[in-house]
């Protein structure tokens, strides 16, 4: 069944084109993940489609009947309205019969004799008959449930900005709609959630658009793929997966095309250097095919993000964390956990809303203080912190200005020096971009401003809380490859499942019984494990139910220990340790070299005391280097061989 077309719209902010020309229809059954990167007009799309703001040209179609849902990055209440009245939908004709039900339930109870209340009643039960709103309570409890918020009376205007958006999330699916519009639906929810709503979404039979970061999300749920690339629409009848494949295709075959125009211009251009005679209708029209070659050149793509940035070297001493407790009011949030950073340790914290993620890494960094217990960090340690509660900026300032606060130039991982300026073009902020006010970037490319000036302060531990949220996902691979190569540690906060495999080796996990958990592996490792354990935790409740009563104590001791028995986890290497584990020899033999160099240097400059300083410092990096690569060819090997003895075994 066709439900909507999109008919030649285009869209512009002064000089700035978002979209032009960009056509498509949408049938019951689609669900069309959004892509592209920030600024390039996603959200701007999906409220034209919505409504919400006019195209400057083409039009929208929506079939008669349908009706369209939009669940916005910036949801509006009315006021006073609590989280239950939101997502029963306030004026739907479905909340107006569900109310009017149970205020007549009210009028019965109260006198049970009244023939006026009794009728009333009868009127008010088949109105929700009509419209089948008797479900709509228990959903809307539901959905509010599953997306972690449980005081369902609460005034909305009480909330923070988290959890309104979780509000409008259940609202948006609970309400009938013919096709939904989600804006960034994973932010805000944790990763538990996340999975619910796939789910919900996977089912849903009418139309779904969506932008998301999300990679693993929208893989499941997509089953086709608009992507917005400098003005220009793509369409792929793909998951996110397939999308990539497509796209690849689709580059190289536009490669293959501009060689070939270049060719062709290259020819015109000779011709027309010979002195071309303009008079006769051939030569004419040879001059009309060159300017057409010349004005036949491809936009400019997105480029690539290039993330460089040198860091501060880090002591042995890195983070202790020794019997920390922390506590808000009679709530306990980390009782009695420890955790000591080992260098190159690649950390994510997981757990469900609201459990103390962001408390925890905002006592790492210093912003909160433990209840009891102590963190220390080393002194050579570097903050960078990268937050999911915006930074106030100035958004008076241009983006050049914001960045040059921090540092006019910044050395890389080369050991080269590059200006802001030339920092900001490989963010993919142009020269036009740099000039711009920061007031009208768009919330994606304030975040990627951000998350720049963070990584120009050269850290050496990043504090990462939330840091997929609102960034697109050109910036989130480029952040990911940057992390690989990163000699720091690294904590991050994050529900983005795709991200934290990618990124982490250990998770910090915060469990449902109030305990913090340190796992090796990463998230999908944790998440197996997990699901291992409930698994073998329901059987041993069952199995403990059907136990006989008259069992011996020896039959009951040995059933309590297959209850604990916990089933031996599935070793592999992550990404990262594969790939460290097929180069760390050639690293090794750089290094050793890299030191062999640095004597012959000093012998070299034996009576020059200011190189001998110079070269000192970077024998004394090069050893340390060498040093914690040969820990990390132990801990591969020991790690191979486990794995090894595992597959035997």
């Amino acid at each position: 069944m066709h439900l909507l077309s999109v008919e030649h719209i285009s869209k512009s902010y002064g000089e700035k084109v978002l979209f032009e020309d960009v056509s498509f229809g949408v049938e019951e059954g689609q669900k069309i993940g959004i892509i592209g990167v920030n600024g390039t007009g996603k959200s701007t799309l999906l409220k034209v489609i919505a409504g919400i703001e006019p195209a400057d040209e083409g039009k929208v179609s929506i079939a008669n009947h349908a009706v369209i849902r939009m669940l916005t990055q910036d949801p509006q209440f009315k006021e006073s309205e609590t989280a239950l009245e939101h997502v029963l939908g306030g004026d739907s004709p479905q909340f107006q019969a569900y109310t009017k039900y149970h205020e007549a339930m009210e009028l019965v109870e109260l006198n049970p004799m009244n023939e006026a209340a009794q009728q009333q009643l009868i009127e008010a039960n088949a109105r929700m008959d009509e419209l089948d709103a008797w479900k709509l309570e228990s959903e809307a409890k539901q959905a509010l449930n599953k997306l972690g918020i449980t005081e369902w009376d609460k005034p909305v205007a009480h909330m923070s900005g988290g959890q309104r958006k979780r509000v409008a999330m259940a609202a948006a699916l609970v309400l009938p709609s013919d096709i939904l519009i989600l804006d960034e639906p994973t932010n805000h929810i944790d990763n538990e959630s996340v999975q619910w709503l796939e789910s919900m979404l996977q089912k849903r039979r009418g139309a779904l658009l969506m932008i998301t970061h999300d990679r693993y999300f929208l893989d499941r749920v997509s089953n086709r793929i608009l992507e917005l690339d400098q003005g220009r629409a793509f369409f792929y009848e793909a998951n996110y997966s397939k999308f990539l494949e497509l796209k690849i295709d689709r580059e190289d075959r536009e490669a293959a095309a501009e060689s070939k125009r270049q060719n062709l211009l290259r020819n015109e251009l000779a011709w027309i250097r010979r002195g071309a005679k303009a008079r006769t209708t051939k030569q004419k029209a040879r001059i009309e095919r060159f300017e057409k070659l010349q004005a036949a050149a491809p936009k400019e793509g997105n480029g690539k993000i290039e993330l460089s940035v040198a860091s501060t070297r880090l002591g042995r001493k890195i983070v202790e964390i020794e019997n920390v407790s922390k506590s808000y009011g009679e709530r306990q949030l980390i009782q009695d956990f420890s955790y000591i950073a080992t260098p190159g340790d690649r950390v994510g914290i997981v757990g469900r809303n609201g459990a103390g993620k962001s408390t925890l890494l905002k006592m790492i960094g210093g912003r909160l203080e433990p209840d009891t217990g102590r963190i220390e960090l080393g002194m050579t340690v570097k903050l960078g912190w990268f937050s999911q509660e915006r930074e106030e900026m100035n958004e008076s300032l241009r983006v050049s200005e914001y960045i040059r606060e921090t540092a006019e130039q910044v050395k890389t991982a080369d050991g080269t020096t590059i200006s802001a300026r030339q920092m900001l073009e490989r963010f993919l902020f142009n020269s036009t971009m740099q000039w711009t006010p920061i007031s009208k970037l768009s919330g994606g490319e304030k975040r990627r401003l951000q998350l720049l000036r963070v990584l120009m302060e050269a850290p050496n531990v990043l504090l990462l809380d939330e840091p997929t949220n609102d960034l697109d996902i050109a910036t989130l691979t480029i952040l990911e490859d940057y992390l690989d190569d990163f000699p720091g540690v690294v904590f991050v906060v994050s529900h983005d499942r795709y991200f934290l495999d990618r990124t982490v080796e250990k998770i910090i996990a915060f469990e449902d019984n109030g305990e913090q958990v340190v796992h090796t592996g990463n998230y999908s490792d944790y998440a197996e494990y997990a699901a291992s354990r409930e698994k073998t935790s329901k059987d041993n409740n069952r199995g403990l139910s059907s136990s006989s009563a008259g069992a011996s104590k020896a039959e009951s001791a040995e059933s309590e220990a297959k209850k604990t028995r916990q089933p031996e986890r599935q070793l592999k290497m992550s990404y990262k340790d594969q790939r460290d584990y097929e180069h760390i020899e050639d690293w090794i033999m750089e290094a050793e070299q890299e030191l062999e160099e640095i004597a012959a240097q000093m012998e070299k400059n034996a009576s020059s005391a200011g190189m001998l300083i110079e070269l000192t410092e970077k024998q004394q990096a090069a050893e340390q280097k060498l040093e914690q690569l040969m820990d990390r060819w132990t801990e591969l090997n020991e790690l191979a061989e486990q794995i090894e003895a595992q597959k035997k075994g």
